[in-house]
């Protein structure tokens, strides 16, 4: 095999490891983030995150911004699709308080988007790709 063929097999593995690595650790490290927002709902990180349970119950931290009995989401990943079409109900824990809503993903409307992003998400860089910068997904809260 050739040294640029090692090279890349190599790479190739280290990028292999590095993505199973995050994988793994991915719900240690939303479960510390839960604990602390559930336990200390004044504290700094539950003033930025709440977490966003499913109907099947997996729950995610994620920043958040509230207006009124709206609230937004910037997701990164692919699990925005759960929220498309018809959108789904979601249970919410913001500082302390929980709430019960339905969420949508928003996709035809950029400059809304565009709008809500740079309160929820003002230090996203500028050159970075909308198919990299998350979907927009809002909440109508019930009740």
């Amino acid at each position: 095999m050739s040294k640029m063929r090692w090279i890349a097999v190599v790479l190739l593995g280290l990028i292999v490891l590095v993505v199973t690595y995050q994988m793994t650790t991915i719900g240690d490290r939303n479960a510390a983030v839960a604990q602390d927002i559930e336990s200390n709902p004044d504290g700094d990180r539950a003033l930025r995150a709440m977490l966003l349970y499913l109907e099947d119950d997996r729950m995610f931290p994620v920043n958040y911004l509230k207006e009124g009995n709206l609230v937004f989401v910037g997701i990164d990943g692919l699990w925005w699709r759960e929220f498309e079409g018809q959108g789904a109900p979601v249970r919410l824990l913001i500082r302390g308080e929980q709430y019960h809503g339905h969420a949508n993903t928003v996709l035809d409307d950029p400059a809304y988007k565009e709008d809500i992003f740079a309160r929820l998400r003002p230090t996203a860089p500028e050159w970075l790709p909308d198919w990299l910068n998350g979907k927009l997904v809002v909440i109508r809260l019930e009740g």
